[in-house]
């Protein structure tokens, strides 16, 4: 019975971490799209501003997402919510010092949201990068050609 719980347990906390984190990401997105392009006018607070918006707003959703396990953690087995939130966060941020260690009927529950927290993390990454492209080059690169004319001789010894 034990493998089942922590089975059931894995699959809610990974259903709604995804739901979260892509439906968090979705507005990001949607909030990147809106926001007007400077042409050749670069402001550079606005420009700051905005890396700064995203960059709180992604760190928030990861806020989130590290109080919903730290919540399964200590609705299931841990005493406190210092430790269920530190142990969170830690498990989350892939660095898991083992000061605090779930008892061996969750243990799984541990690695699994460490590789959620990177998943994620680079999920966050993305949309990071995103933001600094709308900024400079106001185009996604992905939107650039796929097959390109080839190069004559003469192009490439310029």
């Amino acid at each position: 019975m034990t493998l089942l719980q922590q089975a059931g347990a894995a699959v809610l906390l990974l259903a709604v971490t995804l739901s979260l984190q892509c439906g968090g990401a979705a507005a990001l997105i949607l909030w990147i799209r809106g926001i007007p392009r400077e042409s050749q006018k670069v402001q550079v607070f606005r420009c700051a501003a905005l890396v700064m918006q995203t960059t709180v707003a992604v760190i928030i959703l990861h806020g989130i997402v590290i109080l919903l396990w730290a919540s399964c953690y200590r609705w299931l087995c841990l005493p406190s919510w210092e430790s269920a939130f530190y142990f969170s966060a830690s498990s989350y941020a892939t660095v898991g010092y083992g000061d605090v260690v779930l008892p061996s009927k969750w243990r799984l529950l541990g690695p699994l949201e460490s590789m959620v927290g990177m998943l994620m993390s680079g999920v966050s990454i993305g949309l990071l990068f995103a933001a600094v492209t709308h900024l400079v080059d106001g185009e996604s690169r992905s939107r650039l050609p796929l097959h390109t004319e080839p190069m004559n001789a003469d192009e490439i010894r310029m």
